[in-house]
């Protein structure tokens, strides 16, 4: 078995707040291969970008522990320090961030920003960075590249932001790609043109992609694998056919239950997870997801409210739930009902 490009084990992310301390990220570990795209989803406030701002390194240190181990192609990135963290971020491992206008600076041209980044890794001239400016925008699809270098942030739209961030992202070809919910606020037609761009570039580079996400929509369509992050923690993984076909935990059938299908009728209401997600800084015992779980009184003992229950992995498949397969394969028969063909 090949070794993974990124390897994530028993990620803790705490921070330290006025109010307490923040279990952000709670024992969380994933892989992921050259070419391939790790799809992470879950609700707000679930993990998701604090676990890849770990592996990018851009924490406040002062005020976050960080455990585990981050390996990215054999380098250990917990225990590394700044500037070797600074040589790899924009070079071999890079992030496309979800608010491209907040991320952009409107004092500099967005080819100054592109080929800023360029030569800060590659040692090449001005000329030689803004002919690679040039270059990358016109193949994120930006029209008349060697006139829109020169223009600011405030001059492109949505999508054009979002692509030239792509392309910012992509001037140095990185191998490893964090897509913080790239296609957010995009109109549909925009959305699709992003998601086309990066697997047509990952198909072009091998570039392995962790693509993070509330939509799993987007997920169905970019993704080879899933991680369902909930409260700091994994509760399912496995491939994306896996996942979205057969759910093999409860939160993952709630996110599934709220979504619209093209076969479901329009009678029908979708049903919506009832509660909240739990806050970190005081989190439930137990199973995070019992307070909200609809068959948390199917398991005998109060286990869920009780024990953590333990994520058994078995050839990439597997979920954290205190039901067992037999109550499952019961209990979700509806789903798997109205949503196969």
């Amino acid at each position: 078995m090949s070794t993974p490009f990124l390897s994530v084990r028993d990620l803790r992310v705490h921070f330290s707040t006025e109010d307490g301390l923040v279990k952000a990220v709670d024992g969380l570990s994933f892989d992921v291969e050259k070419g391939k795209t790790l799809g992470i989803v879950g609700e707000s406030g679930s993990g998701k970008s604090v676990t890849n701002l770990s592996i990018l390194g851009l924490h406040n240190r002062e005020r976050t522990t960080m455990d585990g181990e981050i390996i990215l192609d054999g380098q250990e990135l917990l225990t590394a320090s700044e500037r070797t963290l600074e040589k790899l971020r924009g070079n071999k491992m890079s992030m496309i961030f979800q608010d491209a206008l907040a991320s952009l600076s409107p004092y500099h041209t967005v080819g100054v920003q592109i080929a800023e980044t360029y030569r800060k890794h590659t040692g090449a001239s001005k000329r030689e960075a803004r002919a690679r400016a040039v270059e990358m925008l016109r193949r994120v699809g930006i029209p008349q590249p060697d006139v829109r270098v020169d223009e600011y942030p405030h001059q492109f739209s949505g999508g054009m932001r979002q692509r030239a961030m792509i392309a910012m992202a992509l001037v140095c070809d990185p191998e490893l790609l964090i897509a913080d919910e790239p296609t957010t606020a995009l109109d549909v037609t925009v959305q699709a043109q992003i998601m086309d761009l990066l697997k047509d570039l990952q198909q072009e580079f091998g570039t392995a992609i962790i693509f993070i996400t509330h939509d799993l929509g987007v997920i169905a369509d970019i993704a080879d694998d899933v991680l369902v992050m909930y409260g700091g923690r994994c509760v399912e993984r496995g491939t994306k056919k896996e996942v979205l076909r057969s759910p093999d935990h409860p939160y993952t059938l709630g996110l599934m239950n709220s979504m619209p299908t093209l076969n479901g009728s329009v009678d029908v209401p979708l049903t919506p997870i009832p509660g909240s997600p739990p806050s970190l800084l005081n989190p439930p015992s137990g199973c995070r997801f019992h307070p909200r779980c609809a068959f948390a009184e199917k398991v005998s003992g109060g286990l869920c409210s009780s024990d953590r229950p333990t994520l058994e992995v078995v050839e990439g498949r597997g979920s954290a739930c205190h039901l067992t397969q037999e109550q499952k394969q019961d209990l979700f028969a509806d789903f798997a009902a109205t949503r196969h063909n």
